[in-house]
Order: structure tokens, then C-alpha cells, then sequence
């Protein structure tokens, strides 16, 4: 690797590590912040999807903003903006206030996930490019399960305030270190920004998590409530039907012909919705109900973060190996147990019997599917497309988890007690066991990794990091084959 192309790494790294850190860290500083601010479960929802509303919705039609404007310049003007909306959630003097800032603050994150990638698709060829973005999806993935243990430390030894401040430290690093970096030249035409694309998502995203978050408060009959819902479910129909005429549409529809994609993305909309949901619930559960600090509640969750590190690229190479199929099935099912053990944590809440062994669980599932998934979803297209394809799997994690902690309220009830934590983890098993079953169902293995435990010398080369074996084609593109 050259000092270039360490920079640039480094670069999308820290400028995603971010933007999912701070998504994930505020889940210990919920029971805090509606504390101070009231609220209640409402306002615990609305600041965190808030963030994945403006997130989700923004996403794709940034990466055509990065491939307008130029990569580094909207990653800068990202990392300056989250970190101006980071000190704006500091400061906010009430529930609303927080709320806003927060949505602003999903803008800014949209702005750097796609920037951030494109950034290593640009830079990198051939294995190395699969490395890269190994390593990004690796540490974004570790940022979204140890943000709890910082937020918890912050939370009892300060105030949660500083769960939103500290974002200003690692955005001056990256922009310092960005400062050194040039943007790389264009190698096609600009890309047209698909702005009623945008528009369409955004209220076909916001009216039903709206209604979602809200008709526990005012009722389904409410028309503040069934407009909202009806509004956005018409325009979510309207966004996929402009999306299949639009001449330089946000989420081209072509990709989702790919078998994999299509199945790994449906696949991650259980499984990223259901940890969403699980730790979001989880965090909340351990402080308002187990009687946990933040601390302990953050730190808690180390095991996840210990598997994670430890068997994430095991079981990556494994699937370069054997096909990510049987890893995208098995891992979800015992992630799901994992959440299942969880419920027997009850009042008095036992750490080491009922919390630690359950989230171990967890972590090992996800150490297995999570590699996978990301190589099946990546690895069924072209490499040209990995920026738009990462953009589409991340927008859809993100929408997943966003309407599912939407739905949190209703499930668990008003008041959240043991037999709502019970309900909520036994859905959120239920999403990945549902994600396991689609995996099992939709997953094919490419059939140049099942012949490649003989390979003829020459013939094959294998990317660990994606499952895919790609040949050469005389100059015309890689060539994947899958087997059915």
C-alpha cells in the first residue's frame, strides 16, 4: 500500500467510523436525555430515528452528489457540517431542538458513508480494492457495536451532552489528514442528481415513521397520524415507479436482477432490523429497568464487540472458501438465540449469568454472517458498481433499523417492563431467524468458489473478502458464475 493510498484509507475509515459510531452511541444516553428533557419513549425514539430517517432517505442521492462535486470536497463539507450539527445535539435545550439537530446530523452522515467508499472504489483495483473495503465495512461494523461502551462511560462520568461533543475531536483529525489527500481524477461523466428521487424518498421514509412513532400517542383513527402514513406509503410506490423511468435514477433497479443482491439485501433487512432494534432496546432496558449505570450497560455489550474482532475475518475467508450461504444462514440463527437467552435477564438483573452469555451469543452470530453478507451483496456485481451497490445495502440496513425502532413503542407497550423487553427481543429474534430462512432460500454459492478446491494453476484467483472467484476474461471484465 502507498502512503496515497494508506491516506485515502484512512480517510474513509475515520470519516465513516463516525458517522455509524454516532449512531449507535446514543443509545446508552437515551434514559438520560429524556431525563433531563422529558419525553419519554417518544422522544427516545425520535432521537434515534431522526438521524436514520435523514440518513437512510439521503444516502444515495449523495453518492451522486460525491461524483458531481468530487469526492473530497463532499466528504469535507460532511465532516464540517456533522460536526457543526454535533455541537447543535449539545446544546439543544429541549426534546424538539434535540430532534431537529439530530435530523440534520443524518443529513451530514449521508453525506460521508458514500463519499468515504467511492474514495476506496476509485483508489483501489483489483484484490486490494476487495482489502479496503474489507477493512472499511470492518471497523464501520465494530463502530455500531462499541459505540454503547463509550457512550455509557461519558453518560455517568459527565454528562450525555458530551456523547454528541465528542464527535468534534476525530472530525478535526480526518480533516487534517484530508487535507493532504488530492481528489482523484474523474474517470467518467458527472453523475445527475435524481432530485425528485430524493423528495419522493424522503416523505415516503417520513410519513410512516412518523405515524409509526406517534399512533401510540394519538391513535390509528388520527388524522395526524393516517395521513402522514398514507402519504408516505404512496410515495414510497411513487419513488419505485420513478425510480424504473428515471433517466439517472438514485437506486438504479437494475442492480436487484443480481440473485445475490437482491436476496442479501432482502436478507439484511432482517438482520439489520433486528439489531437495531435489539440493542437499541437492550441499552434502554439494562439502565430504566435492570437498574444498570450507562457504563455498565455500554460495557456489557464488550463480548459482541470481542467476537467481532476476534472471528469476523475467520469466517470472511471461510466464505471466500465455501460460499457465504451456510454462513449468512447459520449466523443469524444463532445471533437470534443469542437474543433469546437475553430474556431471561430479569430484575434482579444478574450481568454475568443472564446479560454476558446472551450478548456473547449475539456477537458470535454476527461474526459469522456479517463478512458474508457484505461479500455476497458486493460480490454479485460488477466492480465498478460497488460504490452505488454498498450505497443500496446501507440504505437498506439503515430504513430496516429505522422502521423497526419506530415500531418499538408499539410492541413493547407505553411502558417499557420485562414482558415488553421479552416481546421486543422475541420479534427481533424473529427477524433473524426470518433472515436466516431467506439466506438459506436466496443465497447461491458462486460456482467458481465450489469447483475451487481444485483449482487448475493460472485459471482462478479467489477474493477472500467477497466469495467470489472471478476468471480471467481477455480484457472484457470479470466473469462471475453461480451455481444453482
Amino acid at each position: 500500500m502507498t502512503p496515497r493510498e494508506r491516506r485515502i484509507l484512512i480517510v474513509a475509515i475515520l470519516s465513516s467510523f463516525v458517522a455509524f459510531l454516532d449512531g449507535s452511541i446514543i443509545n446508552v444516553a437515551l434514559p438520560a436525555i429524556s431525563r433531563e428533557l422529558g419525553g419519554g419513549l417518544t422522544l427516545q425514539q425520535w432521537v434515534v430515528d431522526g438521524y436514520l430517517l435523514s440518513l437512510g432517505a439521503l444516502i444515495l442521492v449523495a453518492g451522486s452528489l460525491s461524483d458531481t462535486f468530487g469526492r473530497i470536497r463532499v466528504l469535507r463539507v460532511g465532516l464540517i457540517w456533522f460536526g457543526i450539527t454535533s455541537l447543535a445535539c449539545a446544546v439543544a435545550p429541549w426534546g424538539a431542538a434535540l430532534v431537529v439537530a439530530r435530523i440534520l446530523q443524518g443529513a451530514a452522515a449521508a453525506l460521508l458513508v458514500p463519499s468515504s467508499l467511492a474514495l476506496i472504489t476509485s483508489t483501489f483495483r483489483g484484490p486490494a480494492q476487495g482489502r479496503a473495503i474489507g477493512a472499511w465495512t470492518g471497523w464501520t461494523g465494530i463502530a455500531g457495536i462499541a459505540g454503547p461502551i463509550l457512550g455509557g462511560i461519558l453518560v455517568d462520568t459527565s454528562s450525555w451532552r458530551l456523547v454528541f461533543a465528542i464527535n468534534v475531536l476525530p472530525i478535526v483529525v480526518t480533516l487534517v489528514v484530508l487535507a493532504g489527500v488530492r481528489e482523484p481524477a474523474r474517470t467518467g461523466p458527472a453523475a445527475r442528481i435524481d432530485v425528485a428521487g430524493a423528495c419522493l424518498a424522503v416523505v415516503g421514509l417520513g410519513g410512516p415513521v412518523f405515524a409509526l412513532i406517534e399512533q401510540g400517542r394519538l391513535g390509528w383513527g388520527s388524522p395526524v397520524v393516517f395521513l402522514p402514513l398514507v402519504i408516505g406509503l404512496l410515495s414510497l410506490a411513487a419513488f419505485i415507479w420513478w425510480e424504473a423511468r428515471a433517466p439517472h435514477p438514485m437506486m438504479p433497479l437494475g442492480l436487484f436482477r443480481a440473485r445475490n443482491f437482491w436476496a442479501g439485501n432482502l436478507a439484511t433487512v432482517g438482520i439489520y432490523g433486528a439489531l437495531s432494534l435489539g440493542f437499541f432496546i437492550f441499552a434502554v432496558y439494562l439502565q430504566q429497568v435492570g437498574g444498570l449505570s450507562a457504563t455498565s450497560a455500554g460495557l456489557a455489550g464488550i463480548p459482541a464487540t470481542l467476537m467481532m474482532l476476534f472471528f469476523s475475518t475467520l469466517f470472511g475467508g471461510l466464505a471466500g472458501r465455501f460460499g457465504p450461504r451456510l454462513f449468512m444462514t447459520l449466523g443469524p440463527i444463532v445471533a437470534g438465540s443469542g437474543f433469546l437467552l437475553l430474556t431471561l435477564a430479569v430484575p434482579p438483573v444478574d450481568v454475568w449469568r443472564t446479560v454476558i452469555p446472551g450478548i456473547a451469543v449475539v456477537g458470535l452470530g454476527l461474526a459469522v454472517t456479517v463478512a458474508p453478507l457484505t461479500g455476497a451483496v458486493l460480490g454479485s456485481i460488477r466492480p465498478e458498481q460497488a460504490g452505488i451497490g454498498s450505497a443500496i445495502n446501507n440504505a437498506v440496513s439503515r430504513v430496516a433499523g429505522l422502521i423497526m425502532i419506530a415500531l418499538a413503542g408499539t410492541i413493547a407497550g407505553e411502558q417499557l417492563g420485562v414482558a415488553g423487553f421479552q416481546r421486543v427481543l422475541a420479534v427481533t429474534a424473529s427477524l433473524m431467524f426470518a433472515g436466516a430462512l431467506v439466506s438459506w432460500l436466496g443465497i447461491r454459492t458462486p460456482k467458481s468458489v465450489a469447483d475451487a478446491a481444485t483449482p487448475v494453476a493460472g485459471e482462478h484467483t479467489l477474493n477472500a473478502a467477497s466469495g467470489v472467484s472471478r476468471k480471467p476474461s481477455n480484457g472484457r471484465g470479470p466473469e462471475i458464475c453461480y451455481s444453482f
